[in-house]
Formats: C-alpha cells, sequence, structure tokens
C-alpha cells in the first residue's frame, strides 16, 4: 500500500499554490493587514473550486474529502493567504451537510462563493465567564467572543449543548465588534445578539464533533504549510547571510537548528494525511486523530517559528522579511479551536485514559 497524494490530489495543490504565487506575495499580504479585502483573492480561489471542494456533486459542489481540504489548506497557510477558507469551505459544509436537512440553497451558494459563512464556537469550545448565549423561541441573545470571519454573509453559531444554530450577517439585532488580534491575515469579530433570528441546524453533538474535527484538521493542515515556508526561508537565509566571510549556513549551530526544524516536521505530513484519510475512512479513530493532529502541529509550528527567526537573527524581526505574519498566523492557529492542552486532555477521554 502507498501511503501517499494522488495525482489528482498533487495537481489540485499545484494548481492552488501556482494561483497564490501570483496573487498574494507578501505585498498583498500587507495590504491586506493594513486593511484591505480580501475579495480578489477569494474570487480567485473560488474559480478553482476551492469553496466547493466537500460539496457533494448533488448540491454544485465536487464532493472530495477532508484530506482535500487539508492539502489546500497547506497551501493557504503557507502563503498565508487571507481568505474565509476555515468556515465556508470546511467547517460549515462538514456541519451542514452532517446534519442532513433542508440546507441545499445555502450550500449551492457556498459552493459557488457567493455567500461566506462565518464560525462562532467559542462557547462550545472554551467559553469565557464574560460570554455566552442563549437560544430561546427561535432567538438568540448573548455574545460570542470570538467568531472566523469579519465578512461573513451568515454565522454558524454553537451554544454550550452543541448545537448549532445559523444567523445571519445583516439581522438587525446582531452587533459585530472586529477584534484586534496578533494575526492580521485574518478577521475576527465578537459577535452581540439582541433577539436575533437562529435557524435551527443541528441538535446533535455529533454533528458538533463532525464539524470541528474537521475544522481542526484544515487548523493542523494550514500551521504545516506556514511551518514549511519558515523553515525554506529560514534555509534559504542561512545560505545567503554571511559573517566572517562564509554563509552562515556553514555553521555548526546553525546547522543543527536547520535539520531539527526539519526533522520535527518531517513526520507532520503524514500525520495530517492520516487524520485526513481517518475523518472519511476511519471513523472509530477520526476524532482522536483529528486532536492528536491539532495538538502536535501546534508544539512542531511554535518551535519552528521560534527557531526560523532565530536564524535570521535580527533581521527575523523586521517588517522587510515578513516572517512575523507565519509566526503570528501559526500563533493564532494554536490557540483557535483549542489549544494543545485541551485538545489532548479531550483526545485522553476519548481513548478513555
Amino acid at each position: 500500500m502507498q501511503f501517499g497524494l494522488s495525482e489528482e490530489q498533487i495537481l489540485l495543490q499545484d494548481n492552488v499554490n501556482r494561483f497564490l504565487d501570483d496573487n498574494t506575495p507578501l505585498d498583498r499580504v500587507r495590504t491586506y493587514a493594513e486593511g484591505g479585502e480580501d475579495a480578489d483573492i477569494w474570487a480567485g480561489v473560488r474559480e478553482l473550486g476551492v469553496p466547493a471542494l466537500l460539496i457533494p456533486e448533488e448540491h454544485g459542489g465536487i464532493g472530495l474529502q477532508p484530506l482535500d481540504a487539508a492539502i489546500v489548506a497547506e497551501s493557504l497557510g503557507a502563503h498565508i493567504a487571507p481568505t474565509p477558507f476555515l468556515g465556508s469551505a470546511v467547517i460549515a459544509p462538514t456541519a451542514l451537510i452532517a446534519a442532513a436537512g433542508d440546507h441545499d440553497d445555502l450550500l449551492a451558494a457556498i459552493a459557488a462563493g457567493t455567500h461566506r459563512v462565518g464560525i462562532a464556537f467559542g462557547e462550545a469550545v472554551a467559553a469565557r465567564n464574560d460570554a455566552g448565549i442563549r437560544v430561546s423561541d427561535g432567538l438568540v441573545n448573548g455574545t460570542s467572543m470570538y467568531a472566523f470571519d469579519a465578512e461573513a454573509d451568515s454565522y454558524l453559531v454553537a451554544d454550550h449543548n452543541k448545537h448549532l444554530y445559523l444567523v445571519q450577517a445583516d439581522d438587525p439585532g446582531l452587533t459585530r465588534t472586529h477584534l484586534v488580534t496578533v494575526d492580521k491575515t485574518r478577521r475576527n469579530v465578537e459577535l452581540n445578539y439582541d433577539n436575533v433570528a437562529a435557524q435551527t441546524i443541528s441538535t446533535y453533538p455529533e454533528v458538533f464533533a463532525a464539524a470541528l474535527d474537521v475544522g481542526r484538521l484544515a487548523l493542523a493542515a494550514d500551521t504545516l504549510g506556514a511551518a514549511q515556508n519558515m523553515l525554506d526561508q529560514a534555509v534559504e537565509y542561512a545560505k545567503q547571510r554571511e559573517q566572517f566571510n562564509r554563509p552562515i549556513a556553514s555553521f555548526q549551530a546553525v546547522k543543527h537548528m536547520c535539520a531539527e526544524m526539519a526533522a520535527q516536521l518531517e513526520p507532520c505530513s503524514s500525520m495530517v494525511w492520516f487524520a485526513g484519510h481517518a475523518l472519511a475512512e476511519l471513523p472509530d479513530e477520526a476524532r482522536v486523530t483529528a486532536c492528536h493532529a491539532k495538538a502536535h502541529l501546534a508544539e512542531v509550528g511554535q518551535f519552528i517559528a521560534k527557531t526560523a527567526t532565530e536564524v535570521h537573527g535580527g533581521m527575523g524581526f523586521t517588517d522587510l522579511v515578513g516572517l512575523h505574519y507565519w509566526f503570528k498566523r501559526i500563533g493564532a492557529n494554536r490557540q483557535w479551536l483549542g489549544a494543545p492542552e485541551f485538545v489532548r486532555a479531550e483526545a485522553a477521554v476519548l481513548q478513555g485514559i
């Protein structure tokens, strides 16, 4: 048995990488970070069929598997691309399909890339004391402290019971407050609800779990791509930067730093691939592997972000090189949908430990 990507998956990743190489250079990311829009990037990604990846063909989608979404997420992370991929193309379609309700029109709009769905799962993952939502008689009140995608058309909201609801961004009772976070490559908001109409999507925790698992896989893959890019930049810089009339790549200490980064990152691709495979084919292992992939990539990504910056020396802290965009994206991924300590504890419970 060959454990690796198929020719079709390699072609998918190559196509996404080519588009991102041409359309999301560092200067374009800086423009977004300084207040620009992501509509042109999302439009190009949409032309590649990315929003339709996980949506069945009968709803206008492509009908691929979680591993395919992870492949795209890896490319987006490598290019620190500002897109609503996590919510609109991964978590929302998974939840809507698992809920098995009448969501044909919404799925078709998501597949076409004309409707963006943000995600507000904080209440069910890591709620804060000063937040919380209450749903009664089809209306939601309260606060979601952290929601993905500031420009979403609607939001998929989870409560503490892991029930899922859909609210419209233009509801007069919904207020979005933009959050200032370390990661400038994606925008997030706080949602305040005042009798906001809520469409019930699911009251089954299993549906929430399915969406959470594939979201964690996508975040792990995003970190994998970002970390690989930081490693590549560190190696290239070490080859070019000279001290004492020789490249710093020839110094044993720098060699060890780069080798350690490579050694820690190399197995992570297989880990992400297996987690994606398990979500589609091994239901008994799916949740545990998604947890382990998310937690492990968070730790490895943090190590590589720190070490790659150290290889660059003082230049690693400048905006000229821009390493901080990858560094901060990896840091945000570490916390989103559960910090590694939280996710490992969840995996332990799943394994009966």
